[in-house]
């Protein structure tokens, strides 16, 4: 069997755990893919280092549409149409483009970690936990216009814990702890499959490190997020276009803990 470029990743990863771990490690990922939060059979292909330059070409023109108020759907088409995209490619494009005005409005209200001490932060829960679940598992990471850090992962309504959930959990924990916010909550869609377990993992692990951090399932989480008036952790766009103050957590944890997550598979479509 010849390694491609992700499962030389996981091997250098895993190398330290030894060879059987890694080897564990590939052949359930192998058999069974719901296991992990990691690349998608055809990702070494649809992004590789020779389609880097066309999807940051059509990110640059998407940007360009979008700035003049073309609608989304017809933008996105017309420049995967011209790009040749496939379906996970113009979906990478469309994640990281956005208008000048969202470019720069989202800058004006983005907080660092030094700027959360004693201040309260809410927390969109799979949109970060499932970012950095992602990153352990060695999947596609995306660097956006706004300079969010976003994956590929869609849920449509079912979301799995898998083997990266608890480390994920972990380490959200260990940095939201670590910038000193006033109160924190994690709101988890509730109509989303396993959400309350989820919701449970989060409570768990804040309690076992002496944490305060609540966590609880909602409905209607994004209308939440945008009328809150603390600090809202996220990266999805809607929400940072109408929300106040926000922070980019997921990019937080993975530079927090860059060792961790390498070799970081991250492309900078910005």
């Amino acid at each position: 069997m010849v390694a491609g470029k992700t499962q030389i990743a996981q091997f250098l990863r895993y190398q330290k755990k030894g060879t059987v771990s890694f080897l564990t490690e590939l052949s359930s990922r192998m058999g069974d893919s719901r296991r992990h939060r990691g690349p998608h059979p055809l990702d070494e292909e649809l992004f590789s280092e020779e389609a880097i330059a066309t999807l940051q070409d059509a990110s640059r023109d998407l940007s360009w549409l979008r700035t003049r108020g073309y609608a989304d759907a017809s933008s996105t088409k017309l420049v995967g149409d011209r790009y040749q995209l496939r379906g996970r490619q113009r979906v990478a494009a469309a994640r990281c483009a956005c208008s000048d005005s969202a470019r720069d409005d989202r800058a004006s209200k983005r907080r660092d970690p030094p700027g959360m001490i004693a201040r309260p932060l809410v927390v969109d829960g799979l949109n970060v936990i499932t970012t950095i679940e992602v990153a352990l598992a060695g999947g596609v990471l995306l660097l956006g216009r706004d300079a969010c850090i976003r994956d590929m992962a869609s849920f449509h309504g079912s979301y799995r814990l898998v083997q990266e959930t608890e480390r994920a959990v972990a380490i959200f924990v260990d940095v939201v702890e670590s910038m000193k916010p006033s109160e924190v909550t994690v709101y988890i869609d509730r109509p989303v499959s396993n959400s309350g377990r989820l919701a449970e993992t989060i409570r768990t692990t804040a309690a076992a490190t002496g944490s305060r951090l609540e966590a609880m399932t909602a409905d209607r989480v994004d209308e939440i997020l945008k009328t809150s008036s603390a600090v809202v952790a996220t990266a999805d766009s809607a929400i940072l276009d109408q929300c106040g103050e926000w922070l980019n957590l997921a990019r937080v944890a993975i530079e927090q803990h860059r060792a961790e997550f390498e070799p970081l598979w991250l492309l900078d479509l910005s």
